[in-house]
Order: structure tokens, then sequence, then C-alpha cells
């Protein structure tokens, strides 16, 4: 998998500073050679578990212009919250099939590189409980805006003071796009984050 990945990547013209096997030689190589995009499997030695999660979790809060790009064999709710904690900028979560579809990898690739997000739309679907994109079509123009602010990762209060309203405001709007999203059964915080996501993907 991990020479496929390689392969793929040099053929689209990116140079592969590094192939490691472990998480913990994962962490010292980006550390040393600084890549723009790191590709991980989640699940990698030595314990074969969330390795390759917790050391993309490392790797961005020691290097947050690294951007983390997270292969995944499912799709899996609690290790996508987990590694969204810090935002959605730079980081990608796919899953595996997407490899063989080459042009949609190189270009997750590209845009997790650049800063942007590639979240793999069946991890939205299932995120957000509701196939295709027609949540999104039922927000008002204003409540897109506020979606689009929460993406840049304003907080409520930034958010009202740009639009010249009250925060109480910004609050209600917030509300309304959770509940045309279908995120009425989560906590703030995760609700926040799934409708990013949504937005993201929509």
């Amino acid at each position: 998998m991990r020479e496929g990945i390689a392969r793929v990547l040099l053929g689209a013209g990116f140079e592969v500073v590094a192939e490691v096997g472990d998480a913990e030689e994962l962490v010292r190589q980006v550390r040393e050679l600084r890549p723009d995009v790191a590709v991980i499997d989640i699940r990698m030695p030595p314990r074969h578990a969330d390795d390759g999660l917790e050391a993309a979790r490392q790797i961005r809060g020691e290097l947050p212009d690294t951007g983390i790009l997270v292969l995944s064999q499912y799709v899996d709710e609690h290790y996508v919250m987990k590694l969204l904690e810090d935002g959605a900028e730079g980081v990608g979560y796919l899953l595996k099939d997407r490899v063989a579809e080459s042009e949609r990898f190189v270009e997750s690739v590209r845009r997790v590189a650049e800063g942007g997000s590639a979240l793999d739309p069946e991890v939205v679907s299932h995120m957000v409980g509701r196939r295709g994109d027609g949540p999104l079509s039922e927000l008002t123009e204003r409540e897109r805006a506020v979606l689009g602010r929460m993406a840049d990762g304003l907080s409520n209060r930034a958010i009202a003071e740009e639009f010249g309203v009250s925060e109480r405001a910004v609050e209600h709007h917030v509300t309304s796009i959770f509940v045309k999203l279908g995120l009425t059964a989560t906590g703030q915080e995760h609700r926040r984050v799934l409708a990013v996501l949504a937005y993201l993907q929509g």
C-alpha cells in the first residue's frame, strides 16, 4: 500500500521525501524533513491500533504547517473527531479505497498541502446522518454565510462583529443550522465541527 501511494504521488509530480513503517519513525522523519504533507495510515506499528492517528495529532501540535492526510479502512466517527479537534485546516481523512482513484487522491493531497481540507464524502454522509447535499440547500443565505465563517474558525462573537449583528442573533442562526443539518443529538462543539464538515463537502 505504501509503495503504491508513493508511485501515485511520484507520477503526479510530488517529491516523496520518506517512507516509514511505524508511527515513531514517522514523527521523527516529519520533525527532521518538514514535509508539506504527511500521508498516514491510522493503524500503524507498533500497536496496530490508532498509532497513526496519535502520530498525526502529535505532528499537528508540533508542526502545524505540515498537512495531514489520514487513510482509514473504515468510517470511524471517533477517529475523525479526534483528528479535527483543532480545526479542519490542512487536514484530510480518506478511506483507503480512494487511493485507487488516483486523480481524486492526488487532488486531496494538494488541497491539504495548501491548507485546505479533504474529507471523504462517505465519512461526511455518515457523520451528518444524511446522504447527498440536500441539507445545505435548506439553509438561508445568511445561515450559509454564518456557516462559512464558522468553517473559517470564527467564534459566534467574531461572526457577530463582522456582520454587525448581536451575538444572540448569530446563536439563533447557528441553532437553526444545526437543526436543518440534523445535528440536534450531540454536544455543541461536536455539532459545530460536523456542520463545518457538511459545509466543506457541500
